[in-house]
């Protein structure tokens, strides 16, 4: 998939933000931007939301999860519940909780 993006002569300030972001995470202007975009949009949801919207975890599995936390005896959190179910991978885990802190 191919995006261009148009800008005015007053944001060039943000494509030289973002390339030099590009050039410190030594990635590229496009995973920086995508990364910025996924913070964004995901930061203000719940660790599961962002895990599914990853496409990381299906829907019933996120439900059973949640049920599962949702018993009486249960106090584990939601990510842990997750990982011992084997519904997701540590790094997948990382990755959401990362998203989700900033």
């Amino acid at each position: 998939m191919q995006t261009t993006i148009y800008y005015r002569k007053d944001d060039q300030y943000l494509i030289d933000k973002l390339e030099e972001l590009a050039r410190r995470q030594r990635k590229s202007k496009s995973a920086c931007l995508l990364s910025i975009l996924e913070e964004y949009f995901e930061s203000d949801n719940r660790l599961g939301e962002i895990l599914s919207d990853i496409g990381v975890i299906s829907q019933e599995n996120l439900r059973r999860a949640l049920d599962k936390q949702n018993e009486k005896e249960n106090s584990k959190k939601i990510g842990e519940i997750m990982l011992e179910e084997g519904y997701i991978e540590e790094l997948d885990l990382d990755r959401a909780l990362e998203i989700q802190k900033n």
